[in-house]
């Protein structure tokens, strides 16, 4: 049967959730579940619905709100999550926002087929104006699509779904060795804050390489000037090259190989860390570059570790996943993981196992880092299935 054209309206009621109810004691661990905008995040990455908020049926009745049928498709319709094209199917009946769309398929329309011809159709382009995110109801029921009979939905719907699950197991598996490295640490180390570890306790500024004048902030002020980047040259290493454990070397600006060596007092070099110093404060990367030469942005703080005593994995591990639990890293009242200047970062206190065992350490994260780059590739091809496959089957862009 061939494909006809309708507008959404025509095979689906299109509608919007209810307000949420302002009284916490509403919200209890009994009942049916209550989505919120914020929810799609949790439900569009595992599909789990364990951790919503819950009203029982006589609260849902007090404030009229709807219990929606499993099917309902829902998405943001309205604030800055109406920009992040999060779709999800409901697999059990709930109570919904207002901040949500409702799209309940008729006979005509299979639900995860509806599901994924939305994520192809992606709401957010019925934005009006990006500074206010909202999409009317009215501009939903307008929508065209290109309807084939059922049994073809059906059949591309599943087709969708076994890609979806694909990718959805590969960033699950990725997500779950992000557990490896704190557990190997404690498998080996043990809680930094335990006294009863036996390791030496020294500050991170008696740890500082000698040779590389130990801990840099980079360029302030005039000393690097917008006119003064170049389209390529000595890479200079800012806040979008410091990833969560991870080095960036895409999105760095250049300058010429002249302006470095005015600035080269703050060179990096493979085995430094960078640490970013605004944004996110504290993030941390060990730097592993091809350029033989390059520098850091005054947003970085670069810090060169003496690697026969403390090894730069070991140091970004125990400060990325412990620093909050190890009592010695506060200084007075102030929490000196801020990072916000080199006189505290040298002051922090931490243990420092022997040398070997930071080794083993490294060795296993060594590991870890190429099982950790099959996994993000396997992801990639998995995503670039699901997309070309989706491309396929609504002919929009991949």
């Amino acid at each position: 049967m061939k494909a006809r054209t309708v507008q959404l309206g025509e095979v689906a009621r299109i509608g919007a959730g209810q307000g949420a109810p302002q009284d916490r004691a509403a919200f209890t661990k009994e009942g049916r579940p209550f989505i919120r905008a914020a929810s799609l995040e949790v439900l569009c990455g595992d599909g789990s619905d364990s951790t919503l908020e819950r009203i029982s049926e006589a609260t849902a009745a007090k404030h009229r709100l709807r219990l929606y049928s499993p099917n309902t498709v829902v998405f943001a319709k309205s604030g800055m999550s109406a920009t992040k094209n999060r779709i999800y199917r409901l697999r059990k009946p709930a109570y919904v926002v207002n901040h949500l769309a409702t799209v309940e398929p008729g006979e005509e329309l299979d639900a995860t087929y509806l599901r994924y011809w939305l994520e192809s159709l992606n709401p957010t382009r019925l934005i009006q104006d990006i500074a206010y995110p909202s999409i009317s109801q009215e501009d939903i029921q307008a929508v065209s699509m290109s309807l084939p009979d059922l049994p073809e939905q059906q059949r591309i719907a599943g087709q969708l779904e076994q890609a979806d699950r694909l990718r959805r197991t590969h960033r699950y598996a990725l997500e779950l060795s992000d557990t490896f490295l704190p557990a190997a640490f404690l498998q080996l180390f043990g809680e930094p804050a335990a006294i009863s570890a036996g390791f030496p306790v020294e500050t991170v500024g008696s740890l500082f390489s000698e040779e590389r004048d130990g801990a840099k902030c980079g360029p302030f002020g005039s000393a690097l000037k917008k006119h003064e980047y170049v389209p390529e040259g000595i890479p200079v290493w800012t806040m979008e090259n410091v990833g969560e454990n991870e080095f960036r070397e895409e999105g760095c600006l250049y300058i010429t190989p002249e302006k470095f060596e005015e600035l080269k007092a703050y060179d990096a070099q493979n085995g430094d860390i960078l640490i970013s110093r605004a944004g996110t404060v504290g993030r941390m990367a060990i730097v592993e570059t091809k350029h033989p030469r390059s520098i850091i942005h005054s947003n970085i703080i670069r810090l060169s570790l003496d690697p026969s005593r403390c090894l730069p994995i070991y140091f970004v591990v125990l400060m990325t996943f412990f620093a909050h639990r190890v009592g010695r890293l506060k200084r007075g009242q102030e929490d000196a993981y801020t990072f916000m200047n080199t006189g505290r970062l040298a002051e922090l206190r931490i243990p420092v196992p022997p040398l070997p065992l930071q080794e083993q350490f490294a060795l296993l994260v060594a590991r870890h880092e190429r099982l950790r780059a099959v996994q993000r590739e396997s992801l990639r091809q998995s995503e670039h299935l699901f997309q070309s496959l989706l491309h396929h089957a609504f002919n929009t862009p991949p």
